[in-house]
């Protein structure tokens, strides 16, 4: 069906413009072709492109996330986007959004009428080992510690990759052809940094070279490093990533236990307009 369809662009993770990861959002994909969807995602060629639609069962709105090779059931920088896209004109303290993967909460917190930031109950992250360390390391060109490489599950998959310092994950130079042949799942690339944790990720096998910011990877960070006793359930981190691709984010995770994991960040509207079709 011909049409107008409007979107807005925010960047996520971040509280100024101009940085983070950046999303378009349909706010009303209603009339868009079922055909059309993956070609908007091509075309806004972002990380990932959300659909919005009325719910079908108890959330506030459903929503469609598409990267630009495939539609994915839950991620983590498009719920919260869309969150702050959509809790303000609802004008919510708790949007709860349909995914693919269930109904994610996103507690709103506002600074006057402006929203702030966000907390969203992120779905439970399966887990298990992952067998091919030597070849994957190989393909990032890195040095890991003695922690396990296990794959996490939380709508896509990443690989928990520890490297031995803050400056070895910067100085990454992954073979991205290598990692899509070895894996369709992303790999996150982390080390402590202080108080934070700095983090990196590749998902080239969904055609993201490189993530800004990953909020399905910043939930099971927390929960891996709370299995293997780097941090305590319960603990709050701060994770920094996107700098290395010119887009600087801060993501705040917290494994309270398993099965409950929250990730937390903020965002800013930087654009809006309209497709023609």
């Amino acid at each position: 069906m011909a049409g107008s369809f409007r979107y807005v662009v925010c960047d996520v993770f971040t509280d100024v413009p101009l940085a983070g990861n950046q999303l378009a959002v349909f706010t009303d994909a209603r009339d868009i072709a079922e055909a059309q969807l993956q070609k908007l995602a091509r075309e806004m060629n972002f990380s990932e492109t959300v659909f919005v639609y009325p719910p079908a069962g108890d959330g506030h709105v459903r929503i469609r996330i598409f990267t630009p090779a495939e539609e994915l059931p839950f991620a983590g920088h498009p719920v919260l986007g869309s969150a702050f896209v959509l809790g303000g004109p609802l004008q919510l303290a708790e949007i709860r959004l349909e995914t693919g993967a269930g109904i994610v909460p996103v507690r709103l917190e506002r600074e006057g009428a402006r929203i702030s930031f966000g907390w969203m109950l992120q779905p439970p992250a399966t887990w298990e080992p992952f067998a091919r360390r030597e070849e994957l390391l190989a393909a990032l060109g890195a040095v890991a510690t003695d922690l396990p490489f296990e794959l996490y599950r939380q709508g896509p998959g990443h690989v928990m990759v520890e490297l031995r310092s803050p400056d070895e994950v910067a100085a990454l130079t992954p073979d991205g052809g290598a990692i899509a042949r070895l894996m369709s799942e992303g790999v996150d690339c982390f080390a402590r940094d202080g108080s934070r944790w700095k983090s990196r990720v590749f998902v080239p096998g969904v055609g993201v070279d490189e993530d800004p910011a990953t909020g399905s990877a910043a939930g099971p960070l927390a929960l891996h490093l709370a299995r293997h006793d780097r941090i305590a359930f319960g603990d709050e981190i701060e994770i920094v990533q996107g700098a290395e691709i010119g887009r600087p984010s801060t993501l705040y995770a917290v494994a309270h236990a398993p099965d409950r994991i929250e990730v937390g960040g903020s965002a800013v509207v930087v654009a809006r307009g309209q497709f023609r079709l």
